[in-house]
């Protein structure tokens, strides 16, 4: 029988020779892709929430029409279906360029950061904050997943 330590699994323990500070900036590092995530989420949001108001613009005019005031059908129809959201783009235009402009460089620094600076490790800073804070032992304190004092 194997003995348990009460303490993260390896994944999430920091690699010799890194620093406090190093743990800090990549953790900061991945709080601000973290918020980043969320900017994307209001993004897709945006661009979802959108594409249905055009749609909806739709039944707008129908219904405008229906109601005897054709001039409105033909001015909303001319003037607002299909129209840019900024000068020659559409919201899924917005969403490739912040893609491929910013999201994606982003990730990728934040993977290479952690990959060149902790050994490819991911949340060393909140593994660590997580054991601080734990009561070791205690039910629902565990280390890691399942109940498994070492994770496993």
């Amino acid at each position: 029988m194997t003995a348990h330590h009460d303490g993260p699994d390896p994944a999430h323990q920091r690699p010799p020779g890194v620093s406090d500070r190093t743990v800090e900036a990549l953790g900061a590092l991945s709080k601000a892709l973290e918020t980043t995530e969320r900017a994307r989420g209001h993004l897709y949001a945006f661009h979802q929430l959108t594409g249905g108001a055009d749609f909806e613009l739709d039944r707008a005019v129908r219904l405008l029409r229906e109601a005897g005031h054709p001039e409105w059908a033909d001015r909303v129809q001319r003037e607002i279906v299909g129209r840019d959201v900024i000068p020659g783009h559409w919201t899924f235009q917005l969403v490739e360029a912040y893609n491929a402009t910013y999201y994606e460089p982003f990730k990728d620094t934040e993977a290479q950061a952690r990959r060149e600076l902790a050994d490819g490790r991911d949340h060393l800073y909140e593994a660590e904050l997580k054991e601080r804070r734990r009561t070791a032992g205690r039910p629902d304190h565990t280390a890691g997943p399942d109940g498994a004092p070492d994770g496993g």
